[in-house]
């Protein structure tokens, strides 16, 4: 493998010309793109892209049909609250939000798409390897990853993506509507909340850990770690395994 920066690269069938997009041209590029076309850029999930940084690379690059020109109404809309979230979610660890981009592109933009590949690729390169913005070891940045990949998971954070513009746009069933900034609010909240949460997860392997144990491991103060581990034993995801002098261990159920 050469020493490039890697790129996933997902494209939507309909935007892209093939002939504009073939294994010549990406080799050229100062990274290496993984090229992965899609039915609509819609359809890749947020898991699929931290699964992205996960197995190791770079960047991550999308693109989609125009606003209005989506085959499928909706997709670039929601491709772009999830990009959203996730630039949110990267800066939460430490990582630049523009290690992913998301752009529209139509298949009569040859020229366009060749000054994107070459813009995002460069900036790949400037930015370095995959979590040296904040000079972080592969293993701290496994778990920041893992972490988040399990916040992913969680409804609250996908609820919230989902119903944006209802809130914002359409309001309530009395009309009311929520202010852009207090929905940024609500999901940065949320966002830094379940990431928290799966970190504190991350950090109960086979051992039982006590709360300072726990504070240690993922660089939260000791009354941060208490409060989420009422939210997780309310939810049924950690219990008290032992009490070790005056400290309550506690231990992930069903992991």
């Amino acid at each position: 493998m050469s020493g490039k920066r890697r790129v996933s690269l997902f494209v939507c069938d309909w935007a892209v010309n093939p002939n504009e997009i073939s294994d010549e041209t990406l080799s050229n590029l100062p990274a290496d793109f993984s090229l992965v076309k899609v039915k609509c850029v819609g359809r890749v999930d947020p898991i699929i892209i931290f699964e992205a940084f996960i197995q190791g690379l770079d960047g991550v690059m999308i693109l989609g049909c125009h606003p209005g020109d989506c085959h499928f109404i909706t997709g670039n809309y929601y491709t772009e609250k999830r990009a959203a979230m996730i630039q949110r979610i990267l800066e939460v660890l430490e990582i630049s939000p523009e290690r992913l981009l998301v752009d529209w592109i139509s298949p009569a933009e040859g020229e366009r798409l060749a000054g994107l590949l070459r813009d995002f690729s460069e900036k790949v390169v400037e930015l370095g390897p995959l979590g040296s913005e904040a000079s972080l070891e592969l293993g701290e940045l496994s778990q920041r990853l893992s972490a988040s990949k399990g916040a992913l998971a969680d409804d609250r954070l996908r609820w919230l993506v989902g119903r944006e513009r209802e809130l914002i746009e359409e309001g309530n069933v009395f009309g009311e509507r929520l202010p852009q900034e207090e929905f940024d609010r609500v999901m940065d909240e949320s966002i830094r909340k379940e990431y928290q949460r799966n970190r504190i997860l991350h950090s109960l392997g086979e051992d039982a850990l006590t709360i300072k144990e726990m504070a240690e491991a993922v660089g939260l103060p000791p009354r941060e770690i208490l409060r989420h581990l009422i939210a997780l034993e309310s939810d049924g995801l950690v219990s008290v395994a032992e009490i070790d002098g005056s400290s309550p261990r506690y231990r992930k159920i069903g992991g």
